[in-house]
């Protein structure tokens, strides 16, 4: 059974074109590197802010700030945690040396198992 990789961001929505550009590169060495099946990214158009939750609430968006969904389908758990290993330790990752056009420290990801796909 598949494997998904989810997160969740907040980019400053002025950054929408270089955050594209990004996300394209990273998703060629998933793809073509590390064995991801497909990956996604989503820019936020109805997502409104809740009073108790919501994802603006979870990623501290900004006014001024685009709320983006994503997420990467692995064939398998194992092929992820190999994926993922890999991408820990690829400098092409390093915020310090390729800055991401967003606040990395207010992403929420996390990984899933697989129940349905229909």
């Amino acid at each position: 059974m598949s494997y998904i990789d989810g997160f969740v961001v907040a980019v400053p929505s002025i950054n929408k074109e270089e955050y594209k550009a990004y996300a394209k590169q990273c998703i060629k060495i998933f793809r073509e590197e590390y064995g991801a099946l497909s990956c996604t990214e989503c820019w936020g158009e109805d997502v409104p802010a809740g009073e108790v939750t919501s994802f603006p609430l979870a990623v501290q968006a900004k006014a001024d700030e685009t709320v983006v969904f994503s997420w990467i389908t692995w064939p398998s758990k194992e092929v992820r945690d190999q994926g993922m290993q890999k991408c820990m330790n690829d400098p092409r990752f390093d915020p310090a040396t390729a800055p991401m056009p967003f606040d990395g420290k207010r992403m929420i990801y996390g990984g899933f198992e697989v129940l349905v796909d229909e």
